[in-house]
């Protein structure tokens, strides 16, 4: 997300043609060898986003990176944990933390209008915020969103070949909408000994947290496509790309769409 020029605009060379316009930029005799490859079948259209604000030194924080695990293991959701480094001063550094992931909390604070920000926080969709730890809450607001029409109403296709990976947004179907093509990286799961803090001599494993986000390009409510360098997805633990409305304040909107791109 580009809110007011925190998420650097990202340094890919992404080639944007509408579906059924210009044909991609490959030789002919490379198209007909090099196949689009997948692991497993793509969903276009997951159940929802969630996205998790967490910290390696807050003792509520444990429950909610459990729960998250879960959901992170399941093929219809896009989990996401930033990690977010203002519980630093308790005695531990948060190993996996950045200031990019607590400007993007702090982003969803003032577009939803609250005085402050807190963990373990589980954003919905980009539309609404509930306790991580609370499997009701974060449920119950995955099923609302899909049942109301505010869940992934774009579908998003990722395929790739041996130097690129394609991503097809689908049309909006209801009237005109712009969003942001934010690429997200994420890392491995990994076990971190937590040494002092809260949670000092607890050993716990965290899943998907971030990395990187990069603003990729914009969407404009009708298919498209967009292309990345292969280089780029291998470098990174994991990635995800969300289809994000921008306030005209530059702050983050409701996600439309998004997937997981899986790397070779």
């Amino acid at each position: 997300m580009a809110s007011r020029g925190r998420l650097r605009l990202a340094a890919l060379a992404l080639a944007l043609t509408a579906l059924g316009g210009v044909a991609l930029a490959a030789e002919p005799e490379k198209a007909a060898t090099d196949k689009s490859q997948t692991d497993k079948p793509q969903i276009d259209r997951p159940l929802g986003v969630v996205e998790l604000f967490t910290s390696q030194g807050c003792s509520s924080c444990p429950p909610a990176d459990e729960l998250f695990a879960e959901l992170a293991g399941k093929d219809d959701i896009v989990a996401l944990a930033y990690h977010v480094n203002y519980w630093d001063y308790l005695g531990w550094q948060d190993t996996l933390s950045t200031k990019e992931n607590t400007e993007r909390q702090y982003d969803y604070m003032r577009a939803f209008g609250s005085r402050s920000v807190y963990t373990p926080q589980a954003v919905i969709n980009g539309r609404s915020h509930v306790n991580g730890a609370s499997r009701k809450d974060v449920d119950g607001a995955l099923a609302r969103m899909d049942r109301t029409g505010e869940g992934m109403r774009v579908a998003i296709k990722v395929s790739r070949t041996s130097d690129r990976v394609t991503i097809d947004a689908g049309d909006a179907g209801g009237g005109p909408a712009d969003a942001h093509v934010v690429i997200v990286y994420f890392d491995p799961p990994q076990m971190v000994k937590i040494g002092q803090g809260e949670n000092s001599g607890r050993s716990l494993t965290y899943w998907n947290a971030v990395s990187d986000i990069q603003t990729a390009g914009m969407w404009h409510g009708k298919a498209q496509r967009y292309e990345l360098p292969m280089t780029e997805i291998t470098k990174k633990g994991g990635c995800a790309v969300l289809l994000q409305s921008v306030g005209k304040d530059g702050m983050p909107g409701p996600i439309l769409g998004a997937a997981f791109i899986h790397k070779p």
